[in-house]
């Protein structure tokens, strides 16, 4: 589960609060340190956050990044948010919802998926999506070989659905949607309506909803999610919905699984260092992370520019960068092993 929120936590105003990070017991010359591999390899933006406070950001943390897939946890907080509000039913079919796609159209057995399903990639619905990767399209399985709820499998269709589900319910979109509960209650600084669009492709009807953050306002979220959905006293996002979404479901790899729309350790590892157990993250293609870890009260934001569609930050040097981090905290020290995680997209 995640954790309690702490009386001591500080929830930025206007302004994250920095401090320095050696009056907290943080070696500042191991965090220089990190800082100049993060440069080398590449990385754009990162954002460490300890109980609120800013212990160090390298890079342009105001910039508005592409952030792929992580957008797939801002859908997840807003659905809890939906769900609390009585606009949303879990287990609502897609045939209650009306919800069909071009020919190739869903059969009978599609439409018994219901938005859980979706929203835990398990609704056996193979039908072509829009952006999908090649990889994506080469791992979709046939049409009808598993049943609704019983196979995972990282699908766009599930995910382009749901926002087409959240605006039937709710009438407002997607982006409006995180403005209105997430952006303004956290006090997000740079995030804009302008800063998604819709993605279209012929083979289905409903669009991609790509987006662009900062890292600062990426550690809010991180921040509230820690804080099990609550801040300065307000819960934003239900922290029993926090809770049920970041349990791993589905096992994807050794140690790893997926809730709702969030990836999740189902060990104390993630990303091949110890993190200590309840770690869970967003992530998106080219190196995009957002990593909260309860156990020792931190956020991470890592992000960069993808370049011609390769990641620009491998994930082998995103691991190593990661254990930097933590090591600069000798008393919570980590372990990193060889970089065997699943892709971050």
């Amino acid at each position: 589960m995640a954790a309690s929120a702490r009386a001591d936590t500080a929830f930025p105003a206007g302004a994250w609060d920095i401090v320095d990070p050696g009056s907290l017991g943080w070696d500042a010359a191991r965090l220089d340190s990190a800082r100049r591999f993060a440069e080398a390899i590449g990385s754009s933006a990162v954002m460490i956050v300890w109980d609120g406070k800013v212990l160090a950001e390298w890079g342009d943390t105001r910039e508005p990044f592409p952030i792929h897939s992580m957008r797939k946890s801002l859908m997840s907080a807003l659905l809890g948010i939906a769900v609390a509000k009585g606009r949303l039913e879990l287990d609502t079919t897609l045939g209650q919802l009306g919800i069909d796609d071009s020919t190739p159209s869903l059969t009978e057995v599609e439409k018994q998926a219901r938005v859980r399903d979706l929203i835990m990639a398990r609704s056996g619905v193979y039908h072509e999506a829009a952006y999908e990767t090649r990889t994506m399209r080469e791992r979709r399985p046939a049409r009808g070989s598993h049943p609704p709820g019983t196979f995972w499998y990282y699908n766009n269709w599930d995910f382009n659905v749901l926002a087409t589900i959240l605006q039937d319910a709710t009438g407002i979109d997607f982006y409006e949607a995180l403005q209105r509960w997430i952006a303004e209650p956290v006090g997000m600084q740079d995030y804009t309506l302008r800063d998604g669009d819709w993605i279209y492709a012929p083979s289905s009807i409903y669009p991609a909803y790509t987006l662009r953050m900062s890292a600062r306002d990426l550690a809010r979220f991180g921040l509230l999610y820690l804080n099990r959905g609550q801040w300065q006293g307000r819960q934003v996002v239900p922290a029993r919905w926090v809770g049920q979404s970041i349990q791993p479901y589905s096992p994807v790899s050794p140690g790893l699984g997926y809730g709702y729309l969030w990836w999740v350790a189902s060990g104390d590892r993630q990303f091949d260092v110890r993190l200590g157990p309840g770690s869970y993250s967003a992530r998106g293609h080219g190196g995009q992370v957002l990593v909260v870890i309860p156990s020792r009260r931190l956020v991470i934001v890592h992000l960069c520019q993808a370049e011609s569609g390769r990641a620009s930050v491998s994930k082998k040097h995103f691991h190593m960068l990661l254990a930097k981090i933590l090591e600069a905290r000798p008393d919570q020290a980590t372990v990193a092993a060889s970089p065997k995680s699943m892709p971050l997209d």
